[in-house]
């Protein structure tokens, strides 16, 4: 059984920084692509940033660029977001996502797996 499992959430004042983890269990972890989406209320489910298998490559979604780095530990089968400069507009709940048949960071039609996601929340 697949699972992906993200923890870091939780409510921060704008300016604020986290880190968002997700682990990963039941798969072979470094042959995925990964991925971040949040959906914020009232919206849809949006791209946020994606790294490759091997972390050579990293696309981030221009909302975020500057702001957000993802990364990856293998050995660990986690991948990391560490969001920093928070604004508002970020409050969301996070989802990691998995992929072994990516065409297209943003399209979510191409991940294999999804966690629960983890709350962001950013509020004075």
């Amino acid at each position: 059984q697949v699972l992906l499992v993200e923890s870091g959430g939780g409510l921060v004042q704008p300016g604020g920084s986290l880190r968002l983890s997700c682990v990963a269990s039941g798969l072979t972890f470094s042959t995925y692509a990964m991925a971040w989406f949040r959906q914020g209320p009232g919206k849809e489910l949006e791209f946020v940033a994606g790294i490759s298998w091997n972390g050579g490559r990293r696309f981030y979604a221009d909302s975020v660029k500057g702001r957000f780095t993802i990364s990856r530990d293998n050995a660990k089968k986690t991948v990391y977001l560490q969001v920093n400069s928070l604004k508002p507009e970020d409050t969301a709940v996070y989802y990691c996502a998995a992929s072994t048949r990516l065409q297209r960071w943003e399209d979510q039609r191409d991940y294999n797996h999804w966690g629960q996601g983890t709350q962001v929340t950013v509020s004075s």
